[in-house]
């Protein structure tokens, strides 16, 4: 490929991320709602809820879309693998908005279809996502960037939102896992049904920081700010969190908060 169409692949890899900022994010009302200008299937009798796992397999990666890449002036480096990579965070999902419209790896999105975005994965790779509340579980292939709403992990297509039993809500609470082709299935994660949403407002090395930030929130006005002792590369950590918070919501409206009175390391964990 030349120089100028590999101009072209990343101006347009980025092009389609600017373009999920306005709505790839799905729905997190509590009354299930999604975002403006998205929204489910027309036809609400479809049998989304017994779709196929993907069937992960080697594919080249894109050429352009795993570059560095800003959007609304953050700055996201892509994991040249996905080996070892496990998180857990907030699911989300997008619907009708984008059917039909190129992804950031160049590929027709499907809200029919197993498949998800997400801001550092390779493009193409693939993941289990497991929801931590129900514990269904399901393989999906990450081919589109986002999202770029705060405090959300990954944007499930409509289908997986469905299998996974987070549509309605809008959200959900999940592990994400990476899968490499050919590599032995990888056991769920047991659901207890009571999966703990926090924020974590900040982690030290040292001790007094943490007791520093604790007191800070606490004058703040929020409640139920503790230290959470941790191990991080072998070393004591002290980690001030907030929570648990009762819902995605809840927890949305607290970050928002927090970041507006200049707290600016904040972070959902989920448990």
């Amino acid at each position: 490929m030349g120089a100028t169409l590999r101009r072209l692949a990343v101006f347009f890899a980025l092009a389609v991320a600017l373009l999920l900022v306005a709505g790839c994010g799905g729905g997190h009302s509590e009354s299930g709602g999604y975002l403006a200008g998205d929204r489910p299937p027309d036809n609400p009798n479809l049998d989304l809820a017994s779709i196929s796992d993907a069937e992960p397999r080697a594919e080249k990666k894109c050429s352009g879309c795993n570059n560095s890449y800003s959007v609304n002036g953050r700055r996201y480096h892509p994991l040249s693998s996905g080996n070892h990579y496990v998180e857990r965070g907030i699911a989300s999902w997008y619907g009708q908005k984008f059917h039909g419209r190129a992804t950031a790896s160049g590929e027709r999105y499907d809200m029919y279809l197993a498949s998800a975005a997400h801001r550092t994965l390779p493009l193409p790779s693939y993941a289990r996502v497991t929801n931590l509340n129900n514990g269904r579980s399901l393989v999906v292939k990450v081919n589109d960037r986002g999202p770029f709403v705060d405090n959300r992990l990954i944007d499930l297509s409509y289908a997986a939102a469905v299998k996974l039993g987070i549509a309605e809500a809008g959200t959900g609470l999940v592990e994400v896992r990476a899968i490499n082709p050919g590599q032995p299935p990888v056991t769920p994660p047991v659901a207890t049904g009571s999966a703990a949403l926090d924020l974590q407002g900040g982690a030290f090395r040292d001790t007094e920081n943490a007791r520093r930030l604790q007191n800070r929130l606490q004058q703040e006005g929020f409640s139920s700010v503790r230290i959470q002792r941790d191990m991080l590369w072998g070393a004591p950590i002290s980690r001030v969190q907030i929570g648990p918070l009762e819902s995605v919501p809840s927890a949305d409206q607290t970050s928002a908060r927090l970041t507006g009175l200049g707290h600016e390391s904040v972070r959902v964990i989920v448990e």
